[in-house]
């Protein structure tokens, strides 16, 4: 009986947890990322992602599928009332995440010289370098994140998540001022720029970009520590809030070698998935820079045709292009990952209450719980997603227009729309795998995986290499392949739960509302840029501001009376929120739900 008077989070309430934190996240990572790319402008950026692409697959190999498999085992444990298991659980699994953070850091640093020369950007080297111990420290912190997933608290990965990006924001901004700041003064007085001979300031920047790219990336790895740090703190004050009844009444625990040996059962395919999708966009990043390096060799009076305004007002070398073109591509992903990494909340809260009803056959929490996250992820990412595509260059306006990265605007803002539009599949596919992972189907997103990254290489090879496209075949890449991992999961899903999916519910009524939601946001942006006074600031447009803040407050109320008033919201749903009974009864007394 102990069990069922533990106090846990519902799924959409630990789900809420999460996404109220990375909602957080991102604002401060817009603190981060905007003015670093201010300050280092495209070339920059394109060190930095370059980085990042090759840092992710090693991030994953070392510890993607250990957090998903302490956070299932854990949970299923719980729901067995198998309490000294739990504690031998995170024993066994902090001994395995040490040894893969340090087999991780030292995989990376042997992979960065080989990496950046495919890339053909060994530009991207210091920040490599000074990404690397991230990694380990990393996997430290994710001892604690899997094992509070697993007992339904996400607070605690919620908070660690916030402080990590407080201190990745202070630390990125102060190392990058200071490199660039140095650089500078080494040019004014006609010194060497970290190690090159430099005759315009046009050089001196191209010889700075490198290193302001390893300073910002410092933050990441400062900011991996600060959160580790918190976690560590958090456990040793706080503990986990097993009692000592609980204990007392658990049966003996499993062995510790049977506790790995399950762990990494379930942590292998999860880590295969997981590695297939980080692989795809590590070859991905060398695929679109190497196609994108050789169409601009072979076409570059065509290229300079279409960007030589772009490139004029950045003082872009010849031989930087492509790392401007793919610098520009990167400012899109900003917010192309912002929605999906809202929407993933889901998936990794989906993982214990899935596997919680698995473990006791609840084909009723099964239903409510595949259909509510569906439901909710589409909720999010319809909206949000269609805005982006409408408001896409007064967005990027918004946010780069002062900055190095201005000139680069008119290059981002139809990649953002692009993905805007299509946003909903990528939201979609990591809710779907971790579901899939917590139903003890792993296999079935690393066949999607597997079948959606060779398309989506193959669209990259034959668009990229289309000169009118270049750098926007990218685009039709991720789409075709994301498609096919949607597909190929929502079937698999329904066929594992025997869930029947009301799609009217799940899919359609968000669309419509959506559309509208849509509508509104173009036609108040277009009424207030037109009518208010001109606002500007130097090159700051006060007007752009103030009229696309305008047109997505229209858009957010349109959407949710739109969705109140066609009965989109459902009762479920409403309920696992923090007070939904109340909610619900409100919501129910003017007829909302039924």
């Amino acid at each position: 009986m102990a069990q069922k008077k533990r106090k846990s989070q519902s799924l959409l309430n630990g789900a809420m947890v999460l996404a109220a934190a990375t909602i957080l996240v991102k604002i401060i990572g817009i603190l981060y990322k905007i003015p670093i790319s201010n300050m280092v402008g495209a070339v920059g950026r394109g060190c930095f992602d370059s980085a990042y692409n090759l840092y992710i697959p090693i991030y994953t190999v070392s510890m993607a599928g250990l957090p998903v498999a302490v956070s299932k085992m854990v949970s299923q444990q719980v729901a067995l009332g198998r309490f000294r298991d739990v504690k031998r659980i995170f024993k066994v699994a902090a001994r395995l995440f040490l040894l893969t953070g340090t087999v991780g850091t030292v995989l990376m640093l042997a992979l960065s010289y080989p990496y950046a020369l495919l890339a053909k950007n060994p530009e991207a080297l210091p920040a490599i370098f000074a990404i690397t111990p991230s990694i380990f420290f990393c996997c430290v912190m994710s001892i604690y994140r899997g094992y509070y997933n697993g007992l339904r608290n996400m607070t605690p990965t919620a908070m660690s998540e916030v402080w990590e990006a407080i201190g990745k924001v202070i630390a990125g901004l102060v190392c990058a001022k200071l490199s660039i700041d140095y650089g500078l003064s080494r040019f004014e007085a006609g010194a060497t720029v970290y190690g090159q001979t430099v005759t315009s300031e046009a050089e001196a920047m191209s010889a700075i970009y490198p290193y302001a790219a390893a300073a910002a990336a410092i933050g990441v790895t400062v900011g991996t520590v600060v959160g580790m740090i918190y976690m560590m703190i958090l456990y040793r004050v706080k503990g986990d809030g097993i009692t000592r009844e609980e204990l007392v009444n658990s049966p003996k625990p499993l062995e510790g070698s049977a506790i790995a040996k399950t762990l990494m059962s379930i942590a292998i395919p999860v880590v295969a998935s997981s590695l297939v999708f980080s692989v795809t966009n590590l070859i991905d990043s060398i695929t679109v820079q190497n196609r994108l390096d050789t169409m601009i060799l072979n076409n570059l009076p065509f290229i300079h045709s279409l960007y030589g305004d772009q490139l004029a007002a950045s003082q872009i070398l010849d031989e930087d292009i492509s790392k401007y073109l793919y610098g520009a591509y990167t400012m899109s992903l900003d917010f192309k990952n912002l929605i999906p990494s809202i929407t993933m909340t889901l998936g990794v809260s989906a993982i214990p209450a899935l596997s919680a009803a698995w473990a006791v056959k609840d084909k009723r929490v099964l239903k409510v719980s595949v259909e509510s996250v569906l439901r909710v992820t589409l909720m999010i990412s319809l909206p949000a997603g269609i805005g982006m595509g409408v408001l896409a260059t007064p967005i990027l306006d918004m946010m780069y227009q002062t900055g190095k990265s201005a000139s680069a605007i008119s290059v981002a803002a139809p990649i953002m729309a692009a993905y805007g539009y299509t946003i909903f599949l990528i939201s979609l596919s990591q809710p779907m795998t971790n579901m899939l992972q917590a139903l003890g189907r792993p296999g079935v997103p690393l066949r999607s995986l597997t079948i959606g990254a060779v398309a989506k290489v193959i669209c990259n090879y034959i668009f990229i290499g289309i000169p009118k496209i270049n750098i926007s075949g990218a685009v039709i890449g991720t789409v075709v392949c994301y498609s096919i991992i949607v597909i190929y999961n929502y079937i698999a899903l329904v066929r594992t739960t025997k869930v029947r999916v009301n799609l009217i519910s799940v899919f359609v009524k968000p669309l419509i509302c959506s559309a509208l939601c849509g509508v509104a946001a173009y036609t108040s942006y277009g009424l207030f840029s037109n009518i208010l006074p001109d606002l500007s600031r130097g090159s700051l447009s006060l007007t752009n501001i103030i009229a696309t803040c305008i047109a997505i407050v229209f858009a957010v109320l349109v959407y949710g009376i739109s969705m109140l008033l066609i009965g989109g919201i459902v009762k479920d749903d409403v309920v696992m929120l923090p007070k939904g009974e109340k909610i619900a009864k409100l919501l129910a007394k003017y007829g909302f739900i039924e």
